[in-house]
């Protein structure tokens, strides 16, 4: 996979947050703009106008001894820039407006941003034993487009301005303690983008601070990185061997996973929003809705109700607001209807009727028999762990395995209180857990919005153990 093929999860992390519905500038929530990956100019925290002028990734790569392993690496970023809406007065003299109609188009003054991306390829991993920097610089600009009217005379002008930004990727590989596979030794790759723009100056006469330190900010910054004649591993979810060397992976506000098919490791997206490793972006998906974490459906339906005006204004803050409308617009049915779900990693083979001397059953009846449900109680059933049986209201302590996930990494430790036990068809068993220390714990357990763990992952605390019903193993009542 090259890294050109990352780029489409890349551009939806790039641009994750970017507008947000009703996609109209005058909206409260667009009022405060730039979400995620924010790399600010320095003293920007300090001064309370922004972010953090660093993001550092560190992630393990598997050598071949001998092999000449080399690296891509690439930042990408959106550069901001000011959009101002100015007035014809005559004799090509142009005035400041809030707001400029030409025709049926209403432009107002908005923060745009362009897409921009540094790239240094081939980068021999052994030369990176000692720290390599390499400069990061977008120049500045100012951009104007005439706007006319049906007659072709001047009725104003956009003037779009964006100051330069300076920083730094720094680069260096590391070796491990003598963690290694049968393929090669175990290499820390740390790659590290520092802001150094100076951002005193305010030439576009923005109001607040805080504007004025996202015009000199990476925004939705991120990092890709390929490897040549070597191997990524994973930091979320690494094989045995290696996960003393992912713990000492240090990352600060992004995070590594791998990219590309399952299986593949010769690519790593450091994102500034957690994703599990080989994220993919959703095939029934048109098109990018910017709304973060938008759910595509109702997004779309939500659209469809805005009124003619509030789509011309929305059309008018943004072009990229304006092919979402228009998109929604003409969407044909069939496209619609991809959007209402779908289920994936379930095959429906074709086998005959099975004989009932071969199901799986719970005491005599089937599983597929309702009246299975008789016989189990998830409010009542418990399970043995560690001489302690397991059941609804015994408090437990958290320790995920395998950090599948990287929310696991997050609760291990944790306390939780069981709200049923579950056994499944396959004769697995399931604790429901609500975690205590979550502030919305009651209401996830009004609902019943559990999390689930095997009994393996709990650790009983003994202080509060239930008396209720039978201890049950495997499947079986």
């Amino acid at each position: 996979m090259t890294l050109a093929a990352a780029r489409k999860v890349a551009d939806a992390v790039l641009y994750e947050g970017y507008l947000l519905y009703p996609y109209r500038a005058s909206a409260g929530k667009n009022q405060v703009r730039w979400q995620f990956g924010i790399v600010g100019p320095p003293g920007a925290v300090e001064s309370g106008a922004g972010e953090e002028p660093t993001m550092r990734s560190e992630c393990l790569l598997e050598v071949a001894d001998g092999a000449a392993a080399r690296v891509d690496v690439q930042v990408r970023f959106l550069q901001v820039q000011v959009r101002s809406t100015e007035r014809s007065t005559g004799s090509g003299s142009f005035e400041p407006v809030d707001e400029l109609t030409v025709g049926p188009a209403t432009w107002i003054r908005w923060h745009e941003a362009v897409e921009r991306g540094v790239a240094h390829d081939g980068l021999l991993v052994d030369e990176l034993e000692e720290l390599h920097t390499y400069a990061v610089e977008v120049p500045g600009g100012e951009e104007i487009e005439l706007l006319t009217d049906d007659d072709g005379r001047e009725v104003g002008r956009l003037v779009r301005t964006r100051t330069p930004l300076r920083g730094e990727l720094r680069v260096v590989v590391s070796r491990t303690r003598d963690q290694r596979s049968d393929q090669g030794r175990l290499r820390r790759l740390s790659v590290e983008l520092v802001n150094q723009t100076e951002w005193s100056a305010n030439p576009t006469g923005l109001d607040r601070p805080r504007d004025v330190a996202a015009m000199s900010s990476f925004v939705g910054a991120h990092l890709l990185m390929a490897v040549e004649d070597g191997a990524f591993v994973s930091i979320t979810d690494p094989p045995e061997w290696a996960a003393e060397a992912a713990a000492t992976c240090s990352n600060h506000r992004c995070w590594p996973v791998l990219v590309g098919e399952p299986g593949s490791t010769d690519v790593v997206l450091a994102s500034p929003i957690i994703l599990a490793d080989h994220p993919e972006i959703a095939p029934e998906s048109p098109g990018d809705l910017y709304d973060s974490t938008e759910i595509d459906e109702i997004l779309t339906l939500r659209i469809m109700t805005l009124t003619d005006d509030e789509k011309r204004a929305a059309r008018g803050t943004d072009p990229r607001a304006g092919a979402i409308i228009d998109r929604s617009d003409t969407m044909p049915p069939e496209i619609f209807e991809r959007l209402h779900g779908a289920l994936r990693g379930f095959e429906t083979p074709v086998a005959p009727a099975p004989d009932l001397d071969d199901v799986p059953t719970f005491g005599t009846a089937p599983w597929w028999n309702p009246a299975v449900d008789a016989a189990v109680s998830p409010e009542n059933d418990t399970v043995q762990i560690n001489g302690v049986a397991v059941g609804k209201g015994t408090r437990v302590r958290l320790h995920p395995s395998g950090r599948g996930d990287a929310q696991d990494i997050f609760i291990d430790g944790l306390t939780a209180v069981v709200a049923g036990v579950y056994f499944d068809v396959d004769g697995d068993t399931h604790v429901a857990v609500v975690v205590e220390d979550d502030p919305a714990a009651e209401l996830h357990e009004w609902y019943g919005r559990f999390s689930y763990f095997r009994p393996d992952e709990l650790e009983p605390l003994a202080e509060l153990e239930p008396s209720v019903g039978p201890a049950r193993t495997g499947g079986q009542p």
